[in-house]
């Protein structure tokens, strides 16, 4: 009988049980709702450093997180995320994966894959540490994923989707399914609303 390698495994043991988020967390116990993003830099695919802050100060940034590099619920979620890349481009997110991957694992999947984006090496455990990312067995890192809009949380995922990635961002960024972005986008526009003129 063929035995699963561990990597495998653990990618496939980290999957959803839905594809889907039915509920919007506020909190993963570290981060929450209205948090700025952490302030942490980190080597892409290149080895080039990447300050996630400096990144993520306009726009959407999204960062999501998964365990190993090539494996199968992985490349799901980063292939998911890949050919919805101009959508998600149209609506201005710029897109992070990390993992505890090598450099030369992150360039080598990005290639591999064709992914337009950057691939984070968090081989120190620095980013994983700076989200609140729970580990599995101190060597892979949970599938979550983080929105942030102008350098704060407005939306996470702690049982981030594989194949339905993108969906669940787009999903989000539409304003449909009632999470947090559509009612902060609301609550900006009512304060700005002209209170009730006084009496006279």
């Amino acid at each position: 009988m063929k035995l699963i390698g561990s990597g495998s495994l653990l990618c496939l043991l980290s999957l959803p049980f839905f594809g889907w988020a039915s509920e919007t967390p506020q909190t993963n116990g570290k981060l929450s709702i209205g948090d700025p993003i952490p302030a942490v830099i980190a080597a892409d695919q290149d080895g080039k450093s990447v300050n996630l802050a400096q990144a993520a100060k306009d726009g959407y940034t999204l960062v999501y997180f998964y365990p190993k590099a090539m494996t199968a619920g992985c490349t799901a979620q980063a292939c998911s995320l890949r050919d919805a890349y101009q959508d998600l481009q149209q609506k201005g997110v710029k897109v992070y994966g990390v993992s505890l991957d090598t450099i030369d694992a992150q360039k080598e999947f990005q290639t591999k894959e064709n992914l337009p984006f950057e691939l984070l090496s968090d081989t120190d455990h620095k980013v994983t540490s700076a989200f609140g990312v729970p580990l599995i067995k101190d060597a892979f890192a949970t599938r979550q994923a983080y929105l942030f809009k102008n350098g704060r949380l407005v939306w996470l995922d702690t049982k981030a989707s594989t194949d339905k990635q993108a969906a669940d961002v787009l999903l989000v960024l539409s304003g449909n399914n009632g999470t947090t972005v559509n009612a902060a986008n609301k609550a900006g526009t009512e304060a700005k609303k002209p209170g009730p003129a006084a009496a006279n």
